[in-house]
């Protein structure tokens, strides 16, 4: 496995009766990168969750020290809030499915139990945001919140204003027509666009509608996180400043 190397710096009725000081056992279970706090609820519903012993249910509240069973399995919250940010080459798979050759964490061999923020397709590349957070992950990734990710697109032919502004405007796909976007030329047969969904292939579409094949895509950037001069397969940590003002964003 190679070794990528890190660019930037380092960085039953239950009767638990836990106070108000805990943590409620759905953000538990999603900060411990367990699932969704929506998936903790149903698994709280469906009994499959104790703490200390005891079959917790909703709104109960974990202590520090207190043991969470899911499943027959400890749910451990990890101490470190890991927050990456990866450099992605085409080729490689936003999955975890360690059974697929090409998966995101082979490939990052970082070490410590991470997963994607949202996708980037197979045949795209550039910044990919991983974390062990699943609380943090489901804030970012929800597409209601209209968070900004912006990419550069290379085409095959020129761009014209025309196309330009139909790729701004909203495009009809997927049976649904996509929300304006922030579009701008950067080349002859180059645009820069921020969206604020994340459609299945959603630039490739709204490029083949117009007549346009995308010949390279490269994310740069998600909500105030830029892929800056990182290098291509290499991650860094989120810097705390970073950290900061996405938690605002949120």
């Amino acid at each position: 496995m190679e070794d990528h190397r890190k660019n930037g710096p380092e960085n039953g009725k239950s009767e638990n009766t836990a106070p108000a000081d805990g943590v409620r056992i759905n953000k538990y279970l999603s900060e411990a990168g367990i699932c969704s706090r929506r998936e903790a609820d149903r698994l709280v519903e469906a009994g499959q969750v104790s703490i200390d012993g005891v079959t917790a249910q909703a709104g109960d509240r974990v202590l520090p020290g207190q043991k969470v069973v899911v499943a027959g399995r400890e749910a451990k919250k990890e101490q470190e809030d890991i927050l990456l940010a990866f450099y992605k080459p085409k080729g490689v798979e936003c999955t975890s499915d360690r059974s697929n050759p090409d998966n995101i964490i082979d490939y990052i061999n970082y070490g410590k139990r991470i997963y994607t923020i949202g996708r980037l397709d197979k045949n795209s590349s550039g910044l990919i945001l991983l974390t062990n957070n699943g609380d943090l992950a489901y804030r970012i990734a929800k597409a209601g919140d209209r968070h900004e990710k912006e990419y550069v697109v290379m085409v095959d032919k020129p761009v014209t204003e025309e196309f330009l502004s139909g790729m701004a405007g909203g495009v009809p796909i997927l049976g649904t027509v996509t929300a304006p976007a922030k579009v701008r030329r950067t080349g002859d047969r180059t645009f820069g666009i921020v969206l604020i969904q994340g459609m299945n292939r959603q630039i490739r579409r709204m490029c083949e509608y117009f007549g346009y094949r995308v010949v390279n895509l490269k994310r740069i950037r998600v909500m105030n996180i830029s892929l800056g001069n990182l290098e291509r397969g290499h991650y860094r940590e989120v810097s705390p400043q970073e950290r900061r003002d996405l938690y605002k964003l949120l």
